[in-house]
Order: C-alpha cells, then structure tokens, then sequence
C-alpha cells in the first residue's frame, strides 16, 4: 500500500466525497476511484459505505483511518526533523499527559526553552495513562507525563517534586460542603463520578476504602472538566486532583481534600534508546536543570 493512496483516501474522508476529494487532489474521478478500488482489493475489505448522498466508513475503514491518520503524522514528523539544519534549534515537541497542575513544570521549562530558541513549538496532547504510553510506544509524542510506577526495562523517567492530592468536588450548597474533610463514609452511598483510568487502577479502592464495583458509580470523565460539569447539574460528586478546576470567586463548587491519602508519584517519562531532535534533548536538559 502506498502512502501516497492513504492520502487520498483520507482526502475522501475529511470532504465525505470522492468528486470533491479528486478536485481537492486535482485528478479525475474515475482515477481517484479506481485507486480506492485497488486499494479495498489489496486489503480484501470494504472500506466505504457507498451512497448518492455522501460516503461513510466500514468498521475496517474506521481502523484504516485511524492507522492512516498516525503515519501521516509520522511521515511528518520525520520530515520535519530531517529537513531542519544541525545548527537550528527548532521543531515541534509534543508531551502527553492528563490534567494536573503538574503540567506547570512542563510549561516552565518549555517558556524558558522559547525564550532561547523562539522557533520551538510545544503541544500538550491530554488522555489518560494508557493512551499517553500507546501514542509514547508509537512515537506519535516525545514525552509523556504519568502517575504511579513506570516500567524502567522499557522507560526512562523523570520524578517530579510533586504530589497531587486526590478530594472531592462537590455544590457550594451541598450538605458535605460545610465539612472541612471528606471521609469514605461520607461518600459510600453517595452517586460518584470517577475518572476512567481511576477504574483501571487500584486508587479508588485505596481512597474509598472497598472495591469499586460495591461504590455508587454515577458517571464517569476522560476530562475533569467536564465532570465538574456533571457536578454543577446535581449528578453527584467527582473524585478528582486539587488545582485542576477553579473553584473560586463566583463558582458553584467547591474542593474538599479525601482523608484518605495515597501517595502518587508523577514523572516524565520517554523512551529508552530515543533518537531526539535537538529541540526535545533542550527541551529534557531544562527539565533536568530544573528538578
């Protein structure tokens, strides 16, 4: 399969057309189509779902495009690296991480790297554990920031000197608001909303003090903000890290610490053996310098 083919079925995608993606391409339709053809009898699956009205994806058309869409990001940053001179420090540098004010730590020395060399790009790419290792495993990001232990036979890492503090959002005029902590009894009836990657570890259980399939598991988020969403409509009360949401001045919720402390370690992590460009070795030297 040629990479050149993968983009234009992705052209076909983003315009949900084949006469609109030739004309994107600027080729004719019949050869746009029979490319697609070639390709669907290559694989030996359908990959669209033809109609008059537009084309979607078949299940094996929504795995090709996801794998399509990675390569393409590959192919770019790689040509992006190599295009670049030995003497220009500049270039994209792209950390995953979930929502944490440790994010900050990051941030500083990134500010401080652009202050020295303006043509560094940073992108900070959210998802939760497992999806920051898959995207750090397919060299799709340069650097990922994780709680918890890392795997060293496959990882370098980092320790941050900081540890976030799990509690409880929760309504202003919520009955639990007036208590100054939040203890598992308060809680163990209560509807919860929790973090998906919460459910995958064992610090849920360890901060509510039972398993979590015997908690009252009302909703869950990928993202904090929007389960303090879910909150503020009377869904129940998110578990989450301090600093994330602001709670202050004319907002509804409130933050209240867990008595219960588990004691997590955050890192920035990559890969052993990388091959950085020069932006991403300046980038994890200000890093170094700053811990």
């Amino acid at each position: 399969m040629e990479f050149r083919v993968l983009q234009y079925f992705l052209a076909v995608i983003r315009e949900q057309s084949i006469s609109r993606a030739a004309e994107a391409l600027h080729l004719s339709q019949p050869t746009l189509s029979r490319q697609l053809r070639d390709m669907e009898e290559e694989l030996g699956k359908p990959l669209f779902i033809r109609s008059n009205r537009k084309i979607t994806l078949t299940e094996e058309g929504m795995l090709l495009r996801k794998r399509a869409e990675e390569i393409t990001e590959l192919v770019k940053k790689a040509k992006d690296e190599i295009t670049l001179s030995d003497e220009t420090i500049a270039g994209d540098i792209s950390i995953g991480a979930g929502e944490t004010d440790g994010v900050r730590y990051l941030a500083k020395s990134a500010r401080d790297l652009q202050r020295e060399y303006p043509l560094v790009h940073f992108h900070i790419i959210s998802g939760d554990k497992a999806t920051v290792l898959e995207d750090l495993d397919k060299g799709l990001i340069d650097f990922a920031l994780l709680f918890g232990d890392i795997d060293t036979s496959r990882y370098e890492c980092l320790k941050l000197p900081c540890n976030d503090a799990f509690g409880v959002l929760m309504r202003q005029d919520d009955p639990l608001a007036v208590k100054d902590v939040i203890t598992p009894e308060d809680l163990r009836d209560k509807p919860l909303i929790v973090s998906r990657q919460s459910l995958c570890d064992s610090n849920l259980s360890a901060l509510l003090g039972c398993r979590a399939d015997k908690l009252n598991i009302a909703a869950t988020y990928n993202l904090v903000f929007n389960g303090s969403i879910m909150v503020d409509e009377g869904m129940g009360y998110a578990i989450s890290f301090d600093r994330i949401i602001n709670t202050s001045g004319s907002s509804n919720l409130c933050f209240k610490p867990l008595s219960q402390h588990v004691d997590i370690k955050m890192s920035l992590v990559w890969k052993k053996y990388p091959m950085y460009t020069k932006a991403a070795e300046k980038f994890l030297l200000k890093m170094q310098e700053a811990m």
